[in-house]
């Protein structure tokens, strides 16, 4: 009898369970970053992006840190939206020597 309790609540509970987004942030290394504008383009383009929490950009070091839910969004769609703002875009790696 416990052990179909147990297995029932199991069951039940994975069914009722919602699926959870699953939120993640990376850093994008940004190109053709020259003027004072640069920063505000870059971080309302990929506000934009549909799914996007946050965006932190630095002018230092020509990066674009972005917290986004992975069902809504994924590196391409944030590469593509710095991309066509007139920014090309790509992964950053810590380490990598940039800019």
């Amino acid at each position: 009898m416990t052990k179909m309790l147990v297995a029932m609540t199991l069951a039940l509970g994975g069914l009722a369970a919602p699926a959870f987004a699953g939120e993640t942030t990376v850093t994008l290394a940004v190109r053709n970053w020259y003027c004072a504008a640069c920063p505000h383009v870059v971080k309302e383009s990929l506000a934009a992006v549909p799914g996007v929490t946050n965006v932190a950009v630095s002018d230092k070091t020509k990066t674009a840190v972005v917290t986004f839910d992975d069902t809504k969004a994924d590196v391409k769609a944030l590469i593509n939206a710095t991309t066509e703002a007139g920014y090309p875009s790509f992964l950053y790696s810590e380490g990598m020597l940039w800019p």
